[in-house]
């Protein structure tokens, strides 16, 4: 009888522990906190389709970022687009061997590769405005790699990963107008495009005086030359393609589809953008594609002063029109933005699904062969985490592309 009842109680214990195990195991998989995204709930199918042809090569944005090495991240900083806020969480928020150095009272801050005296990211709160403020993907493109190898001496070639932030056209705009508004100019920008800055002719400016403090919305609706129209486009398009600020290089319709068309093949081909209106989804793509993890959690604020401006239908569809590129540009955005957020949710749920598959079938084959339960066990390979053992930095997932078209090579 006392055979039995230790028999028993052995074949009670080990499904017992088999779910404890499992339990635990899913605490290392889907930890509490900043970065588990419980909150995220977007594993089913999209409720639109894309409207777009979008490759699986689009979708999987992973890039095999080596801090380590001689990558570099530029961001591209579009006004008023939360760039600030993103900024900041680039030198402040993300968990580094070596944090960026963000002394009280300077406004950059020292972002060097461990132990090297060399700067892994090109950004306003890094770098500073080094190739000009607000600098677009024309300027960046040609000046970025001059600018970094007069700071640092460099022997290797630099790989070069583009970021940026988009947002909604109309908030966008409103949000500059306001801006403005209050003072803002941006008058020292540079504007740089095959070498020279525009002319006074090729880009009038909008206001007479210092700045354009005071204007109306419908002022700043009726400067034909306002920076501000199709802002996203311009600055993330190749304009040497169209002349630069040449108006009458070739006509609007030809200059017009060319400016989209190049915004979309650069924004698509850089290696991770995040929208405004998505700060969480943002959050989680950033840290897949570079496996960096953010300290805390992206906050979502839709209290913003463009939010409280009372707009008649009129003017918003007049402010659509104005913006009839940007609107264009972001809503080829946000579908590939959300397309791979949820590509990058599946394949990891697909991911996790597998890993507790294996975990399960390993404790069944313990179970049945009836042999002692060992302390660790690295059956789950790679992946996020397995039950018994914590990853390492070998254990984290690789490239499965090229992605040359991504990474400017100098």
């Amino acid at each position: 009888i006392n055979i039995m009842d230790e028999r028993s109680s052995k074949l009670i214990l080990v499904p017992i522990l088999a779910v404890l195990f499992v339990m635990i195991g899913y605490q290392y998989i889907c930890p509490a906190g900043s970065n588990s995204y419980s909150d995220l709930d977007d594993d089913g199918p999209p409720k639109v389709p894309s409207k777009f042809n979008f490759t699986e090569r689009d979708l999987d944005r992973h890039v095999e970022f080596n801090i380590k090495g001689d990558d570099v991240i530029v961001f591209l900083h579009i006004q008023k687009t939360g760039g600030t806020t993103f900024g900041r969480h680039l030198v402040r928020n993300i968990r580094l061997e070596q944090p960026c150095d963000c002394k009280p009272g300077q406004k950059k801050c020292t972002c060097h590769r461990p132990g090297k005296e060399e700067s892994w990211l090109f950004s306003r709160f890094s770098t500073g405005w080094s190739c000009g403020l607000h600098a677009d993907w024309t300027e960046l493109t040609n000046c970025v790699p001059v600018v970094m190898d007069k700071k640092e001496a460099q022997r290797n070639k630099r790989n070069f990963y583009y970021i940026t932030m988009l947002r909604d056209p109309v908030s966008r705009y409103l949000s500059e107008w306001k801006h403005v508004q209050r003072g803002a100019t941006w008058k020292t920008a540079l504007h740089m495009c095959d070498g020279r800055s525009p002319t006074q002719d090729e880009l009038p400016t909008c206001y007479s005086g210092d700045d354009w403090s005071g204007v109306t919305l419908k002022e700043f609706m009726n400067c034909q030359s306002n920076l501000a129209n199709n802002r996203q486009v311009r600055m993330l398009a190749d304009l040497s393609l169209v002349g630069c600020y040449n108006m009458s290089s070739m006509n609007e319709s030809q200059r017009n589809h060319i400016l989209l068309s190049s915004a979309m093949s650069n924004l698509k081909n850089m290696a991770f953008y995040g929208l405004t209106e998505f700060q969480r989804k943002t959050q989680y793509l950033f840290e897949r594609t570079f496996s960096l993890r953010f300290i805390s959690a992206f906050t979502q604020i839709n209290s913003t002063r463009a939010a409280n401006v009372d707009l008649s239908e009129a003017v918003r569809r007049r402010i659509e029109e104005l913006n009839f590129l940007d609107v264009q540009l972001y809503e080829y955005a946000k579908d590939l933005f959300l397309q791979r957020f949820q590509y990058t949710r599946q394949r990891e749920h697909q991911e996790v699904r597998l890993k507790r598959r294996e975990e399960r079938r390993w404790l069944r084959e313990q179970r049945d062969q009836g042999r002692p339960w060992p302390s660790k066990h690295k059956g789950s390979g790679k992946g996020d985490g397995g039950i018994f053992e914590k990853e390492t930095e070998n254990d984290l997932p690789t490239t499965t592309e090229d992605y040359t078209s991504q990474v400017a090579r100098w």
